[in-house]
């Protein structure tokens, strides 16, 4: 009788629990992320099964091991999965009992398991990602701590060159240890301009040219760096049922808010691709910022039409990320540059005109 497997995973152990197809639950087991331990209870299971288990932290290697074996492992939406489960109490065991039922039930929401160079190649562009912000911060301290002590420094980027040479003069102006602070906070972002430079150069290597990054590198505003962040967050543009999944997927579509006679639009979900968001919204922000470059083109249109509805400059960067979000589906699927959408069809949504 084929059985239904459940797998509730924690940082040093997980819990097995299995239903049949009459819906009867098997004996629950605990097991050991020691690896010689966690591959023989795999061996132990029937060839081929299913077993579901959540997106977390440490599903990565669990992931491999299991299609090692021979397994066929089903990844479910953390949030999601939680909601649809039977009960509101909740221990390890309930958890992989409620994750087998599910999967019996054919109600996973199962979400895409990136291949596993996908996934290595992911860690090394969200590394660069952190070192970038990471730097941000630390600009953004040094600014700070001129404004305390009103030192003025008139250059568009204090970090330049020429501005960097005036600050470092105008140090003596600022309290000793303050003034030591800011030294080491300049020698942080030297270094981290050091480490982003290596990983760029990595990511050169590791990133061989394709079809995809070349097509998604017409959009408006995305370059290297965006290119390569939507190249592998999106992965398998197939795996989304149309652009609107996609746009969802990367967190730039509102919420329904809507009750009787009352209709609206809340903010977009949080629970959405961090990194796809960013990308999107940062192309958005640089459209915003070089608005005379684009002058006349959709994505410029398109934000200042949102713009002067809504004098807010935060719902219309949405609109564009969404739009550009949609725009990708349409690229990636038929393997094609950006293009300017058609006036004369019907404006469905933001892509459209």
């Amino acid at each position: 009788m084929k059985q239904f497997i459940g797998c509730d995973a924690h940082k040093k152990f997980s819990v097995f629990a299995s239903m049949d197809e009459r819906g009867e639950y098997g004996r629950t087991i605990r097991v050991s992320h020691d690896r010689k331990q966690f591959r023989e209870f795999l061996q132990e299971l029937p060839a081929g099964s299913e077993i579901a288990l959540e997106t977390s932290g440490c599903y990565y290697w669990i992931v491999d091991e299991m299609q090692a074996a021979g397994h066929q492992p089903r990844l479910a939406h953390a949030l999601t999965a939680k909601r649809r489960m039977e009960g509101r109490h909740k221990n390890d065991e309930r958890d992989a009992r409620g994750l087998a039922m599910l999967l019996r039930n054919g109600t996973l929401p199962a979400v895409w398991i990136p291949p596993a160079e996908v996934r290595d190649q992911r860690e090394m562009l969200r590394w660069r990602m952190f070192l970038s912000h990471t730097r941000t911060g630390i600009k953004n301290r040094v600014h700070a701590v001129l404004q305390r002590y009103n030192v003025s420094i008139d250059y568009a980027d204090l970090f330049g060159d020429s501005g960097r040479c005036e600050l470092v003069l105008r140090l003596s102006e600022l309290p000793a240890y303050s003034g030591e602070s800011v030294q080491e906070q300049l020698e942080t972002v030297d270094w981290l301009e050091t480490q982003i430079a290596e990983c760029e150069r990595r990511m050169e290597t590791m990133l061989y040219p394709s079809v995809e990054r070349s097509v998604l590198d017409t959009l408006p505003c995305v370059g290297k760096v965006l290119s390569w962040v939507l190249t592998l967050e999106i992965g398998d543009v197939r795996r989304f049922r149309g652009p609107g999944h996609l746009a969802s997927y990367a967190g730039t579509v509102p919420t329904d808010d809507s009750s009787a006679e009352n209709k609206g639009q809340d903010r977009c979900a949080y629970h959405c691709n961090e990194y796809l968001n960013w990308a999107y919204v940062e192309a958005a922000n640089l459209i915003s910022i070089q608005r005379k470059r684009w002058e006349g083109r959709h994505v410029t249109t398109l934000y200042e039409r949102v713009k002067k509805s809504t004098k807010m400059h935060g719902k219309a960067t949405t609109a564009v990320a969404r739009h550009l979000a949609e725009a990708s589906y349409w690229m990636l699927t038929r393997q094609e540059p950006y293009r300017e959408p058609r006036k004369q069809r019907q404006a469905l949504s933001s892509t459209h005109g």
